[in-house]
């Protein structure tokens, strides 16, 4: 299970993540993290193992999806291909409570 950050400690930390929304496309209209890539939860997955991410390797990154379940894989997954991952506990709802 991946390390979790809360919606406060990301908001004040914002700067140093690079945010990966890995939310299916239909669920991006409720509202995203300012400056998040969107990366569907799959793609997340096959792009760190075809080493396609090796431009933010050496920085931390932080995932999130809709309640923190499908973010919760990804950054267990990219901590498995040796990356620097938190996810955002709650997911997008926590981000705005």
């Amino acid at each position: 299970m991946a390390n979790k950050i809360t919606a406060s400690e990301l908001k004040s930390q914002l700067n140093d993540y690079v945010v990966i929304d890995v939310r299916e496309a239909d669920e991006l209209s409720g509202g995203t993290i300012d400056n998040s890539i969107h990366m569907a939860l799959g793609l997340t997955i096959r792009n760190a193992k075809k080493k396609q991410l090796e431009d933010i390797r050496d920085k931390k990154i932080c995932t999130y999806c809709g309640t923190g379940y499908r973010g919760n894989i990804a950054a267990d997954e990219l901590v498995k291909e040796g990356f620097d991952a938190v996810t955002l506990d709650g997911g997008f709802g926590s981000w705005n409570a």
